[in-house]
């Protein structure tokens, strides 16, 4: 899975035209957070497909940066995120962003940026 970062004007209907493009080429956002600081707007989202996403966001002209994430399930339980969250702090992997994709209440499944890919797969995944 990638996560798109794309960076927008923070102006009415910047957003709403970029996933208008992005509709209509049948992509499907799968997690996304939208934020606005001043006059810029960032999207972090991820898509059902990423060679189509990267090309509506190239087509569009909007400046992205892509980074792989890493999906990872833990138990729906207090502790989990936090024993979670130390384990890769704890190998020295800084968290980029982290999405709740779905949660169904026995687990919660995550996607995960991070700055050192290769560490914290082994961590999450292991």
């Amino acid at each position: 899975m990638t996560e798109f970062t794309v960076h927008l004007s923070n102006r009415p209907g910047q957003f709403a035209a970029l996933v208008g493009q992005l509709a209509t080429a049948g992509v499907h956002i799968e997690a996304l957070a939208l934020f606005a600081h001043g006059d810029e707007g960032m999207a972090r989202l991820m898509a059902n497909d990423d060679d189509v996403a990267r090309r509506v966001l190239s087509e569009a002209g909007v400046r992205f940066e892509e980074q792989r994430v890493i999906e990872t399930v833990i138990r729906d339980d207090p502790q989990a995120l936090a024993e979670m969250t130390k384990k890769l702090a704890d190998s020295g992997v800084n968290i980029e962003a982290m999405y709740l994709l779905h949660a169904n209440g026995d687990s919660l499944h995550f996607a995960v940026a991070v700055d050192d890919h290769a560490i914290a797969s082994t961590q999450l995944q292991g």
